[in-house]
C-alpha cells in the first residue's frame, strides 16, 4: 500500500494496543515510525531496474525478521519515550505495527516475499488498489480523534475505525470472489479459452475491477463492476509475445519478470529492443512496469535492463473506462 496508509495504520496499531498507558502522540509516532520502516528498502539499490522491482517488499518485509528485531525496536521505543514499565505493551505494539505492514501489502497485487528464509514466493491478494480512500480515511479519522481528544473517547473511536478498515480489506476480498465467479461465467458463456485469469480493482476504488485473460498466444483486458454484477464483460486481446518469449526464456532477467508476475506478463520487440512488461500494474497500453532488455544477441552477456517511463492514465481515460465497466452510455 501507499506510504501515508502504512504509516496511520502503525499509528492507529499503536494507539489500539498502549492505549492509556503512554499519551497518546507517543504511541502513534513510535506505530508510525514501525509501520514505515519496512518500506525504507527502496533506498537500496540491487543494481538494475528488475531486480529493484523484483527484491522490493523481501527482507523487511519478512516476519520472521520482524518478529525477530521487535524487542529491540521496544526496548529502543521505551527508553525513547521513558515508559519502560511497560516494555511488554511496547513489544506488542512494535510487533504488530511492523508485521501489519507486509500483511497490508500482501492484500495489493504486487507481490510480498514475507515468507522469506523459508520461501521467497511473491504472495498477493490482489484484492485492493495500492491507494484507496475508503481503506486509509477511517484510520486518519481515527487516529486524529484520538490526538484530539487524548481520552478513552477518543482512543475509541481509533479502535472503532481500525475496525472499520480492516472490515474494508475482509469486504474487498469477498468482493474480488464474486467478480471471479462472474468471470468465470462469462468466460464459459464467451468461448473464450484461459490458462490464468487475474482480478483486480481499478485505481481508487473497490466497485470497478480489472480482469486480464491470459491464454497461450495472446492476453485479454476488461472491465467489471459490482453495480452492474450480470453485466457481460468485453475483452480485448493482444499479442501476448510468446514466441519472442521462447526464443530468450533464458534470459535471466526476463526470467524474473516472468516468476514475479506469475505468469502476467507480455514481450514484444520495439526498435530491434526486446521489452517486457508486468500486465498486473496499470491498464493497456500504459503499465507501471516496462522494461527494456536490449538487443539480447545470442552468445552476448545480457544487457543491464532499462525500466521504460511508465505513462500514467490520465483522469480523462480512466472515467471512459469506468463509465464503461459500469455500462453508462
Amino acid at each position: 500500500m501507499d506510504s501515508v496508509s502504512q504509516l496511520v495504520l502503525g499509528a492507529a496499531v499503536g494507539i489500539a494496543v498502549m492505549g492509556k498507558r503512554t499519551p497518546v502522540w507517543k504511541s502513534a509516532l513510535a506505530g508510525a515510525v514501525c509501520g514505515t520502516l519496512p518500506d525504507l528498502d527502496v533506498f537500496y539499490d540491487h543494481g538494475d531496474a528488475i531486480s529493484n522491482m523484483t527484491q522490493h517488499r523481501t527482507d523487511t518485509h519478512a516476519l520472521l525478521y520482524l518478529t525477530l528485531v521487535s524487542p529491540l525496536l521496544a526496548w529502543m521505543m521505551a527508553k525513547i519515550f521513558s515508559a519502560g514499565q511497560h516494555f511488554r505493551r511496547w513489544c506488542g505494539t512494535v510487533w504488530l505495527a511492523l508485521i501489519t505492514h507486509p500483511l497490508l501489502d500482501l492484500m495489493t497485487v504486487y507481490g510480498t516475499q514475507l515468507g522469506i528464509p523459508f520461501t521467497h514466493y511473491p504472495f498477493a491478494v490482489g484484492s485492493i488498489f495500492i491507494v484507496d480512500p475508503l481503506y486509509t480515511l477511517p484510520l486518519i479519522i481515527g487516529v486524529g480523534l484520538a490526538l484530539y481528544r487524548e481520552q478513552q473517547r477518543g482512543i475509541m473511536w481509533n479502535n472503532v475505525l481500525l475496525g472499520v478498515s480492516c472490515l474494508y480489506l475482509v469486504c474487498t476480498v469477498i468482493e474480488q470472489h464474486q467478480v471471479t465467479v462472474h468471470v468465470s461465467e462469462e468466460l464459459q458463456r464467451q468461448n473464450i479459452e484461459s490458462t490464468q485469469v487475474l482480478v483486480t480493482p481499478t485505481p481508487l476504488n473497490s466497485l470497478v475491477w480489472r480482469v486480464v485473460v491470459m491464454n497461450k498466444d495472446s492476453y485479454g483486458e476488461g472491465f467489471t463492476s459490482l453495480l452492474h454484477p450480470d453485466s457481460p464483460i468485453r475483452f480485448r486481446f493482444y499479442p501476448r509475445g510468446e514466441a519472442l518469449y521462447e526464443a530468450h526464456k533464458d534470459n535471466a532477467f526476463l526470467a524474473r519478470v516472468a516468476w514475479f508476475s506469475h505468469g502476467f506478463f507480455s514481450v514484444k520487440e520495439q526498435g530491434g529492443h526486446i521489452l517486457v512488461s508486468d500486465l498486473r500494474m496499470g491498464q493497456e497500453p500504459d503499465y507501471t512496469f516496462v522494461f527494456d532488455l536490449g538487443e539480447m544477441k545470442a552468445g552476448e552477456p545480457p544487457e543491464l535492463p532499462v525500466k521504460v517511463a511508465s505513462v500514467r492514465p490520465s483522469a480523462l481515460k480512466m472515467w471512459r473506462q469506468f463509465r464503461q465497466a459500469l455500462d453508462v452510455e
